[in-house]
Order: C-alpha cells, then structure tokens, then sequence
C-alpha cells in the first residue's frame, strides 16, 4: 500500500506519438489536507475512491488506498467535493520494463502536462524519454489536490 513514485514537467508532445492509451479523468477531493487525501475519480466508465496519506520527505512515497466504486456512486461523491475539480486526458507510454502516466491538463490548469512514473523502490532505474523535462517529485504545487486549490492558471 506504499506508492513509490516520481514526478516530471514534460517538455513537448512527443509523448501523443508514444502513447498507447488514453483515458479521460474527472476528479475531486472530499479532503485535500497534506496529512490524508481522499480522492473520488472517473475514468472512463470506472469510479474509484482513493485515500493518501503524508509523503516521505523526500516526496517519493507515500500510503495509498484505492477501492473501485460504482460509477454513480463516484458522480453521487463528486457533490461533496472541494471546490476545484481536475480535468485531464492520461496518456500511457511504454518506456523499458515501464509505463509513464502523463497527465495533460484542462480547464484551470489548461497547459500544464506532468508524467509519473511508479517504480518498485527509490532508487530504481527506469529509462528517461527525451520530452520528459524537470523532475517535480515532491513539490507539492503539483499535486492534484494542490492544483485543485491552485491552480495553473493562478501561477
């Protein structure tokens, strides 16, 4: 239950030609504190609630709790939410024996594009595509319950 991740800003699009999925997500926080997360997301046709707790202080890991929800439960959910819902297409890339997430973003955070990779430990290699610009992990201004707050376009 321990996710071990990195963040990157991406440089370009060349991800788009990579890609080997996308998937539309809405999102929103029924609680956006740094001590716990609770997310409610729609993908797709799929609604999942997701529980996250404080981030190692390195930023690169941290408790996660995932559980599948129907989905008019997770649209019932959404009108709890924080103000500040998310909106983004994730695109899926291959890259050696992983698969980077990058989200691009709509709506108030129109612009901004972040990949994440997960790995199995902190200091895991992984190959690093060219477009994949400076690492973000553990800025919590690019969290997506952060963003929801504040966002992009506020910067």
């Amino acid at each position: 239950m321990i996710e071990i991740e990195r963040k990157f800003l991406v440089k370009n699009n060349d991800f788009k030609t990579e890609a080997f999925k996308q998937i539309h997500i809405k999102q929103g926080f029924l609680n956006s504190e740094k001590e716990r997360t609770v997310r409610v997301r729609l993908t797709n046709e799929l609604g999942f609630l997701t529980v996250k707790g404080v981030s190692s202080k390195d930023g690169l890991s941290r408790f996660e709790w995932e559980k599948e929800i129907l989905k008019t439960d997770a649209e019932a959910l959404f009108e709890l939410c924080e103000k500040g819902m998310i909106e983004k297409i994730r695109h899926l890339v291959k890259s050696g024996n992983h698969i980077i997430e990058v989200d691009e973003f709509f709506g108030e955070n129109q612009g901004l594009i972040i990949a994440e990779i997960e790995l199995n430990h902190p200091t895991e290699i992984f190959t690093k595509p060219t477009w994949l610009g400076e690492e973000v992990t553990g800025n919590i201004k690019y969290y997506n319950s952060q963003l929801s707050k504040q966002p992009f376009k506020s910067w």
